[in-house]
């Protein structure tokens, strides 16, 4: 009898794509809970502050702090998780954010008050701090090259189409059951993430063993909480007031303790020579102007829509579809584009087509014609923006080394979600006590002239790699 013939040998590159794109979904899902639940609860803010009428925090100020509590621990908290997955390992730190921000969506859906509920929110932003750099940093470790690039570009498509397409899904949710089920719909997202993450491979252990920068973490939270406290409290009760001025001097001595310790830290939280570099330095500029103007832009529109046009939450969402469907179709292309090219351009340009979709804006009434009135500047800020946020993010990340791919990512989060932070706290002071029409055209010069501040930076800082 003849020998059998000899099996053929297994399609490595095959088992090696399968597995890239399961890490890239897997990147996808996580992080789009996270960036969902920063934008989706906007919408049902009016609901929120219609039902939770009893305690200390009611109307505006509970609306801001509803979504600042979950912006606040995000942003203090992700850069001390960004150490975290690169001393602890990725996937262990990604199960562990998938875990907390499952229960802690639960608790939000059940808060019988305002105040437990914007408890419940900065429990959600602390297992959220834990997913996006994990995230970030599997797909540097699992891509490289132009399949990276192309691999960023597709992550923001999707993560940044989970912040512009929130609203929408947010009124779907308050109109047809209640606003509770804005954070019930997490749930079954994050158990399907948690079975498809059973099949990603632990990481290697790290080459060199690093400690967890606890002072440099209790400061940044004490610094950012007693500067937003002072930001949103201002409004209702004066710059004079103990607790603004209180908050205002905790924040500022918190922040700047929080500076020094971390130049004589032996394992810092946020290393200060990535900083070294042009690009990740004027990258990161550029971000707290762009997501400055994205957070405060999505609130104020939708604020705007419900509150003084009398729109219905879903009308309100529905009415920033169209800048999720460019970012679904542009953001891949244009990141691509920017590893060919270079990010400058694309950095550069981005930002002030943005800035002019939103003064094209400017003609909105209290009868809003959405048509005439808004569609045409929510089409261009959405080219604008699919243009800006892949180059900028593989700009930043590509700035970094690949150990430092967890730290590097969570640095540039934690920029934009800072800077979402105060821009959202500073509303109030820029379209005053309640929001008009007067009101809304300030803070739509506001919106625009952050994003043409980050073109500005991008052109003055960015520079193209080398060949």
């Amino acid at each position: 009898m003849p020998d059998p013939a000899p099996a053929p040998p297994p399609d490595l590159s095959r088992a090696s794509a399968t597995a890239q794109r399961r890490v890239l979904v897997v990147a996808i899902l996580a992080s789009f809970v996270s960036f969902l639940d920063g934008s989706v609860v906007n919408v049902a803010l009016p609901a929120i502050s219609r039902d939770l009428v009893t305690g200390p925090l009611v109307g505006l100020s509970l609306q801001q702090w509803v979504v600042d509590a979950y912006l606040l621990t995000l942003g203090a908290l992700i850069l001390l998780a960004g150490s975290l997955s690169d001393v602890l390992g990725r996937r262990r730190v990604l199960v562990s954010g998938l875990i907390g921000f499952a229960l802690a969506s639960v608790l939000c859906a059940i808060a019988p008050t305002g105040l437990l509920l914007v408890l419940a929110r900065a429990l959600q932003g602390v297992a959220g701090a834990l997913l996006v750099p994990s995230s970030l940093a599997m797909i540097i470790a699992a891509y490289s090259g132009a399949a990276q690039a192309r691999a960023i570009g597709i992550w923001t498509a999707w993560t940044g189409t989970a912040s512009i397409a929130g609203p929408l899904l947010g009124g779907l949710l308050v109109d047809h059951a209640t606003w509770r089920w804005v954070f019930w719909i997490n749930v079954p997202v994050l158990a399907v993430t948690l079975l498809l993450v059973r099949g990603i491979a632990p990481d290697a252990p790290p080459s060199t063993r690093r400690r967890i920068d606890v002072v440099g973490a209790v400061l940044a939270v004490v610094g950012l909480a007693g500067a937003v406290l002072a930001l949103i409290e201002q409004g209702r009760l004066g710059w004079t007031h103990p607790v603004v001025l209180g908050g205002l001097v905790l924040g500022v001595v918190g922040l700047v303790a929080f500076v020094a310790w971390e130049r004589r830290a032996p394992d810092p939280m946020l290393p200060l020579r990535l900083f070294s570099s042009r690009t990740f330095a004027w990258g990161n500029l550029a971000t707290a102007a762009v997501y400055a103007a994205l957070y405060v832009g999505g609130l104020l529109v939708t604020l705007f829509l419900q509150e003084v046009a009398g729109w219905s939450a879903t009308a309100a969402g529905l009415s920033q579809l169209p800048i999720t469907l460019l970012m679904l179709a542009l953001s891949a292309r244009f990141g691509a584009l920017a590893g060919r090219f270079g990010p400058r351009l694309f950095m550069t340009v981005g930002p002030l087509v943005g800035a002019l979709g939103y003064l094209l804006m400017l003609g909105a009434t209290e009868d809003v014609r959405y048509a005439t009135q808004l569609l045409p500047g929510l089409l261009v800020f959405g080219l604008g923006l699919a243009i800006t946020v892949a180059p900028l993010t593989a700009a930043i990340l590509g700035a970094v080394r690949p150990s430092d791919a967890g730290i590097g990512s969570a640095v540039n989060n934690a920029v934009s979600r800072v800077a979402g932070l105060v821009s959202v706290a500073m509303l109030g002071t820029v379209v005053g006590g309640a929001l008009t029409v007067d009101g809304f055209h300030r803070g739509l010069v506001v919106v625009a002239s952050l994003l043409v501040l980050g073109g500005l930076v991008s052109l003055v800082g960015i520079r193209n790699p080398k060949v």
